[in-house]
């Protein structure tokens, strides 16, 4: 997405019960392994970013950690199932060094499914702190709890859902659909809050080579919060836009610029390689490629979760609303522009190889009769088209001064996030054409996909968008094609506030957006937080956590709103 409103991509009341976490209470936090709490330092400098753990199935991990270390080392490590470590159960020796950043990856393996596992590294007499991992459950299962979470951005302030994360006893896995970093420079996106809070990007420039991917993501992992997540769940990940550059499709980034930042396709494998370097992820399966990110995931007779990949293997450019600005000046104008132009056939967005992952993957599901089927999503797929908020008076009406306007005079109206707001709701135009509502021909693609294997019930987990979202989605013939659930920020702000909009203006936007488009049930785009989803048999939850503060690592939670979501009969709805 778009960062900040760039042009033409502008990219329910709230009860705050401020109880600490009010999710885990005390009992589950004195459960967790030592050194999982958000205000504890690292037990030592030489594991100063911490442990995590990911990208499980039902008999190995990933069990990672980064040593602060000069020239080649070799990482002892341990595996059991208590943090006793008495018995230790798996143990190694794994080597690294500069080659790899120092990073340590460790594939355990022989383990039992639905298991929980502690694990720990060591380097010559310093201890790193203590993880704990799961394995994937097989068999009968009742109850799943995933965390959604998305777009952490260490300018904007300290990851404290990551914190109420870890602190969850509810959360059985984390699925983290992207933005896991962010590429800016100290004195871009989020700088001002950065200085006022002391939490500046490092390095200073914009990241492009394989060195500045790798400082930021090891700045990244020094905040507490993040720690403490990974420490405490597995990761389930996928990847947005920002852990290379802004807005990626095949042949370029928005955010990359030849002439200044070199070769976008060394620049593509530096972020690449620095991710799968710094993540808790499996290398790829023989004959596939590092871009080729899509995983699938298996939770017993209870679920599948499969995620996407919709930047580096199939993504065709964006289309810039500038560019067609001057052409659209009446209804039928709009539609032929969506028609022809947003809708044209063969915009991928999903490699036909991942197509065709899913598509087994999905039919698998509904043979075996597990009742759900999740996707991580990395961006928002409902459909969300702008309502006209200048007739509904929430921003001033540009008309008829916009209806005769220049490129140039667009141009300069779209520095404001309200003209381009009203402009976007005059012509009834997605929100964003960066995401799946700018690919409706592959968006409807993945519909029938679905629908071919029986699978018309999906739900998306979403990032992206730095707002809470509950969405009821149709394929273009109005067919139910699932719900979705989508997650704020972690830190990243709202995009009505950070555009500058008063808070009971972005509120009035908000509940105007559920009112007006179809698609969308409830949407907030106030808070930062994350979703905590709960699955069993035939009925799921999601409960919208947000925290007080990201400026300050002092905070507290609440619950936004819980949306129950059921079964019925070959589809799903909230109920």
């Amino acid at each position: 997405m778009t960062e900040p409103c760039a042009k033409f991509r502008l990219s329910a009341g709230v009860s705050r019960r401020a109880i600490l976490s009010g999710l885990a209470g005390t009992t589950a936090l004195l459960a967790l392994p030592a050194g999982l709490w958000a205000h504890v330092p690292a037990s030592s400098p030489v594991f100063r970013h911490g442990v995590a753990s990911g990208d499980p199935d039902a008999t190995s991990v990933v069990l990672w950690t980064r040593v602060t270390h000069q020239g080649a080392a070799e990482v002892a490590w341990e595996l059991a199932e208590t943090a006793a470590f008495d018995p230790v159960l798996r143990r190694g020796i794994a080597a690294t060094g500069p080659e790899r950043d120092h990073t340590v990856k460790v594939l355990a393996e022989g383990l039992a499914p639905g298991r929980t596992y502690y694990y720990r590294f060591r380097l010559g007499d310093a201890w790193s702190p203590v993880g704990r991992t799961r394995t994937l459950p097989q068999g009968r299962l009742d109850r799943l709890g995933i965390a959604l979470a998305s777009c952490s951005n260490y300018a904007f302030g300290f990851f404290n859902a990551y914190d109420a994360i870890a602190r969850d006893a509810d959360v059985d896995f984390v699925l983290h659909t992207g933005d896991y970093i962010y590429e800016y420079g100290a004195d871009e996106w989020g700088g001002p809050v950065a200085h006022t809070i002391d939490r500046v990007h490092a390095p200073a420039n914009e990241i492009v080579s394989l060195a500045d991917y790798r400082t930021r993501h090891a700045q990244y992992k020094t905040d507490a919060g993040s720690r403490a997540m990974h420490a405490a769940h597995p990761l389930l990940a996928c990847w947005d836009d920002h852990e290379s550059a802004n807005d990626p499709w095949i042949g370029g980034a928005e955010n990359h610029q030849p002439a200044k930042e070199g070769d976008w396709a060394a620049r593509r494998a530096a972020s690449i390689q620095a991710y799968y370097e710094w993540m808790p992820i499996r290398e790829p399966a023989p004959g596939r490629t590092r871009a080729q990110f899509w995983r699938g995931y298996s939770f017993g007779d209870l679920a599948t979760l499969h995620t996407l990949e919709t930047l580096h293997t199939a993504r065709a450019r964006q289309i810039d609303y500038l560019a067609h600005a001057t052409t659209i000046t009446s209804k039928d104008a709009a539609a032929k522009f969506r028609r022809d132009v947003l809708g044209e056939p063969g915009r991928r967005l999903l490699a036909p190889e991942l197509e065709a992952d899913l598509e087994v993957a999905l039919a698998a599901s509904v043979k075996a009769g597990q009742p759900w089927r999740l996707i991580g999503n990395p961006m928002v797929i409902a459909r969300c088209d702008v309502p006209d908020l200048a007739a509904l008076g929430l921003v001033p009406d540009p008309y008829p001064a916009l209806a005769t306007a220049t490129l140039a005079d667009l141009a300069r109206a779209a520095e404001s996030p309200a003209t381009i707001l009203a402009w976007k709701g005059h012509w009834n135009l997605p929100f964003y054409p960066d995401t799946w509502d700018g690919y409706p021909w592959a968006r409807e693609r993945l519909y029938a996909l679905s629908r071919r294997v029986g699978a018309g019930d999906l739900v998306f987990l979403s990032g992206d968008s730095h707002s809470f979202w509950a969405n009821r989605l149709k394929d273009d013939a109005g067919r139910p094609a699932g719900i979705e659930i989508g997650t704020a920020g972690i830190s990243s702000p709202g995009d009505f506030i950070d555009s500058g909009f008063a808070p009971d203006t972005a509120r009035k936007l908000d509940a105007a957006f559920a009112e007006h488009v179809p698609e969308i049930v409830w949407t907030d785009n106030m808070h930062q937080g994350y979703v905590r989803i709960e699955l069993e048999r035939e009925r799921g939850l999601a409960s919208f956590i947000g925290v007080d503060t990201v400026l300050s690592p002092d905070y507290r939670t609440f619950t936004i709103r819980r949306a129950p979501f059921a079964r019925q009969g070959a589809s799903v709805d909230f109920t």
